[in-house]
């Protein structure tokens, strides 16, 4: 088992949208490292569900993925705002999980938490001019992540 911290926008989804959805598709990933990282998950690997954008920001739950290697449909929805003109359906460029909800974290890890516990070396998103919104986790930074969250 493999783990990850995936980044949302609480505004778009939330963890209390997972939570009330049970699963979703992480769609809208338009990086290629980030897609990259998605295509090497796998069923069964944890993924933290980190709030970007927010006051403050910081891990709010935990999530399973439960199917990798999904096409992400959004690509081909010229309505969406992740639509990829040059995606084909035969040739699609961008891919995707499905995630369950496990659990929201009994204590919020914001990201000044984060600093004090990890450096950049061990945690991706404290790295200056990180931008990714997937990123792999250790198993010792993500046991410490769940320490911190009370889990």
């Amino acid at each position: 088992m493999a783990f990850w911290l995936l980044k949302s926008e609480p505004a778009v989804y939330s963890i209390a949208d997972l939570e009330r959805d049970g699963e979703t598709i992480w769609d809208g990933v338009r990086n290629y490292q980030a897609r990259n990282f998605l295509l090497q998950m796998r069923p069964g690997d944890r993924a933290f569900f980190y709030h970007s954008n927010a006051s403050p920001p910081g891990v709010a739950g935990l999530m399973e993925v439960v199917a990798s290697g999904l096409v992400d449909p959004t690509q081909f929805d010229p309505q969406s705002p992740y639509y990829d003109p040059q995606a084909r359906p035969q040739q699609p460029r961008w891919w995707t999980v499905r995630v369950r909800f496990l659990a929201r974290l009994p204590r919020y890890v914001d990201l000044a938490t984060l600093r004090r516990h990890f450096g950049p070396e061990e945690l991706w998103i404290l790295r200056r001019g990180n931008r990714l919104s997937v990123v792999p986790l250790s198993e010792e930074v993500a046991q410490g992540i769940m320490e911190l969250g009370g889990l």
